[in-house]
């Protein structure tokens, strides 16, 4: 077996595993999701720390970054299923102004660039990620809450297909540079071929097991199909974002891969970049459509 098919089969490996570990995490039950996102959370953040404080005059207090990360998340999950109160939040912004009010004392030769670098964790990783319990747990008609994995395996199921039909349409077809200058191996052939896709899987979702939820009295029972293709092109363009955005951020640190935990994937950000985009704009997006 050439090195080539072995790389293969290792990322076909990896990528089933954690196809499988993302399913069973959102399904299985609302405890099995919060703590399979906090972990990631806690993971992506562990990793972008460690990439920023490889760079010159630049330090990330890595473990409090990581665990004020893991806290939102939590917070999150707890709020937007009724478990606790807006309270919660209270220790997590404590947190941050630790992590500001400490780099007093630390005696660094550029502040701002530790302060941006810090923050940025929390807005790029932290808060995105803590979107997916709002997708999750759904207000009821009778004031109750709802646990409803159907919105964030969606679009992880949207994410993976446009990833797979934008792959094959691009290697098949792919002539013109989506971004060149960013990610040159992205097309526009292979951009309009993962729509495509998405908008099938859209389909396939509605009339599979969304359509079955249309009378459950959460904002599922608003939603046609024209709702779901709309939702899977929003995640097909902001996960297009957000691969380029993690491309950006690579290419600033001189880097290839943020990590190697992922055999044949990389690492955390690696895996996300393209969900950091796309589950805060399909947040935005399921609220928006409410409004009318």
């Amino acid at each position: 077996m050439s090195d080539k098919q072995r790389n293969l089969v290792i990322r076909a490996i990896t990528g089933a595993f954690f196809v499988v570990l993302m399913v069973a995490g959102i399904l299985y039950s609302c405890l099995s999701m919060t703590i399979l996102f906090a972990i990631i959370t806690g993971m992506t953040i562990w990793e972008y720390t460690g990439l920023i404080n490889q760079s010159d005059k630049i330090i990330v207090n890595r473990f409090i970054s990581t665990a004020a990360g893991v806290y939102l998340y939590l917070a999150f999950a707890g709020y937007c299923s009724g478990f606790v109160s807006s309270a919660a939040f209270i220790p997590y912004l404590l947190t941050i102004v630790y992590l500001f009010i400490s780099e007093l004392y630390t005696k660094n030769e550029n502040a701002i660039n530790d302060w941006a670098y810090t923050m940025l964790a929390q807005m790029y990783i932290a808060l995105p990620l803590s979107m997916t319990n709002v997708l999750a747990f759904l207000g009821t008609n009778d004031g109750s809450t709802e646990y409803a994995p159907i919105l964030p395996m969606s679009i992880f199921i949207f994410l993976w297909t446009n990833d797979t039909g934008a792959y094959c349409s691009g290697s098949l077809f792919g002539k013109h540079k989506l971004f060149p200058r960013i990610s040159p191996g992205k097309s526009w052939e292979g951009s309009i071929g993962g729509s495509i896709f998405v908008i099938i899987a859209a389909n396939l979702v509605y009339f599979l097991w969304a359509s079955n939820l249309e009378n459950n009295g959460t904002i599922l029972s608003t939603m046609n199909i024209t709702h779901w293709i709309g939702l899977g092109l929003v995640v097909v363009v902001f996960g297009t974002w957000g691969d380029l955005v993690e491309s950006l951020f690579k290419r600033t640190l001189g880097i290839k891969d943020s990590g190697n935990i992922l055999p044949g994937h990389g690492g955390m950000l690696d895996r996300f970049d393209s969900s950091l985009m796309a589950i805060p704009a399909a947040t935005i997006y399921l609220y928006t459509i409410t409004m009318f």
